[in-house]
């Protein structure tokens, strides 16, 4: 039998739905709409016949498909109740019982959990990507926000109440900007792909720079992708940009191996694509805040998951993790 497993990446605007075999092969995959309209119930049935569908695609190829489960990737997600909480992105409002539910529509499955995405891209790291053997890791995810994944002993931590992890909210700078989630100063605010726009527009502003190749852009329309081509032709706000969010970034990942003393840290995300303008400043940042003892010690690696299918892969890793301690 061919096992495989179902991954699913639920987002703020789609639904990404996967079936993964077991070295992380993205057999097919499809998306839906992640509704605005907050009826978790319709939601879970659209749910619910795209994964069927899929299945059924699968089983059409290969007859002998063994579907062990579905492993889930969403934010505010709590791996310990199986469910999401207070998710700011999401129409769902209050706790919403996601496994419960899933469960009722496919009791068949050995095997079933959730956690939030940047938990998810740490567990796929491990089973498939560049931290295979690594026994303590951390992956933070730069996107729209900054999220981390943290593994000591092999094992992923989730803290007493499920949410541990939120490196992406560690003040770095007191009083500074405002984050996402109305606190001040955090690493989010600087090194997510937003607050690298803004430190675009600051930059411009501090240098009353009209000839950017970057200034003809609104705020709505500049992004990360377009910092980093103005860098490659040469730009210097966009240039900075990057020597600003590395030194930031470099801040963070200092205290989270003062915290944790890993043997690596993933970097996972679209501002990675930017190679060695965000990997070259991170990591001389990290070394220039790092204790003498931790020096030279700890690597900074971009992720080892195909970029398009990470986040179904990463999901659908947390299956195989669930089967492992149910035989433990």
């Amino acid at each position: 039998m061919t096992k495989v497993a179902i991954g699913v990446d639920i987002g703020g605007t789609n639904t990404a739905i996967g079936v993964v075999d077991i070295d992380g092969n993205v057999l097919v995959k499809e998306n839906i709409l992640t509704p605005s309209h907050g009826d978790i119930d319709k939601y879970i049935e659209e749910l619910s016949a795209a994964m069927r569908e899929l299945i059924n695609s699968v089983k059409k190829l290969n007859k002998n498909i063994d579907i062990l489960g579905i492993g889930i990737g969403a934010p505010n997600a709590n791996y310990y109740t199986g469910t999401i909480e207070q998710a700011p992105n999401l129409s769902f409002k209050g706790v919403v019982p996601m496994i419960k539910l899933l469960k009722l529509q496919f009791p068949e499955l050995k095997a079933l959990a959730i956690t939030n995405d940047a938990n998810a891209a740490a567990i796929g790291e491990m089973i498939y990507g560049g931290a295979k053997g690594m026994k303590n890791f951390v992956v933070y995810t730069l996107g729209t926000g900054v999220g981390s994944g943290i593994v000591v002993n092999g094992d992923l931590v989730y803290g007493h109440d499920g949410f541990a992890g939120e490196c992406g909210h560690t003040v770095l700078v007191p009083n500074g900007r405002q984050c996402g989630c109305g606190g001040l100063g955090h690493l989010e605010a600087y090194c997510s792909a937003p607050g690298m726009k803004r430190t675009a527009f600051d930059l411009m502003a501090k240098y009353n720079d009209t000839k950017s190749l970057l200034a003809g852009y609104s705020y709505n329309d500049l992004d990360s992708k377009i910092i980093f081509e103005a860098a490659e032709q040469g730009d210097k706000i966009a240039l900075e940009v990057f020597e600003l969010t590395g030194n930031w970034l470099g801040q963070g990942l200092a205290d989270t191996a003062h915290h944790l003393s890993p043997e690596a840290i993933f970097l996972f995300g679209g501002p990675t694509a930017a190679g060695d303008y965000i990997f070259k400043p991170t990591i001389e940042s990290m070394e220039r805040n790092l204790l003498a003892t931790f020096k030279n010690k700890i690597k900074v690696l971009p992720s080892q998951l195909k970029r398009g299918d990470a986040a179904i892969v990463g999901a659908s890793a947390l299956v195989y993790k669930e089967l492992e301690k149910q035989v433990e």
